[in-house]
């Protein structure tokens, strides 16, 4: 009986994240169009998603406080800088109609630039899907994409924290100054926020 609720409250969070999705005029926006994007291994991902859910949850429009939108994908046959700069430039001019900076960035070659801006090196990741699971909080740790049968998520963490307005670091990778870093911003944008402490965090 226990899995039984587990699947259905699953499948529960899931629906209501298709539902904050399907209300959102940016994010079905980019989704309508996904054929286009043409990138492998390729999500929509990040803070956009959980901000656009805290914005449904707060009653606020769908695209406020949203900086950027974040694509990723995977492609381990170009790690060029040049190759993913090339592909950043292609998805920003398919998009120009919409109002924020679209990022679009391959996951495998993220470990030859990290040390330099982050002060510590990483592993390679294996996936797009890889990537994700290292992403800053668990609220953020989310990807879509359209499929045939609906909208594809993967959300490592589960959907919990984003549907429950949740913000907990995701220690696998990032440190408290990275964390506190994007939490600052957020107090100030969504001040209804559950915000866990970095230290509170095991």
């Amino acid at each position: 009986m226990k899995v039984r609720n587990d699947f259905a409250a699953r499948d529960a969070l899931a629906a209501r994240l298709r539902s904050i999705v399907a209300a959102s005029p940016l994010l079905t926006s980019i989704l309508n169009r996904w054929g286009d994007v043409g990138l492998p291994n390729a999500w929509l991902s990040g803070s956009v998603i959980a901000q656009t859910a805290w914005n449904a949850a707060f009653g606020r429009s769908p695209e406020y406080g949203l900086a950027d939108i974040d694509i990723v994908y995977f492609d381990p046959a170009d790690l060029s800088e040049e190759g993913e700069a090339r592909q950043a430039d292609r998805i920003r001019a398919l998009f120009s109609d919409l109002p924020l900076w679209i990022d679009a960035k391959n996951e495998a070659r993220v470990h030859l630039w990290y040390e330099a801006k982050f002060g510590y090196a990483i592993t390679p990741y294996r996936s797009s899907e890889h990537a994700i699971s290292t992403f800053p909080t668990t609220a953020g740790a989310v990807g879509i994409r359209p499929s045939i049968a609906g909208l594809s998520i993967i959300a490592p963490f589960g959907l919990s924290d984003l549907v429950n307005c949740t913000v907990r670091p995701n220690k696998v990778q990032i440190t408290q100054a990275i964390y506190e870093a994007k939490v600052s911003r957020w107090r100030r944008c969504w001040p209804e926020l559950t915000i866990m402490e970095w230290q509170d965090e095991g």
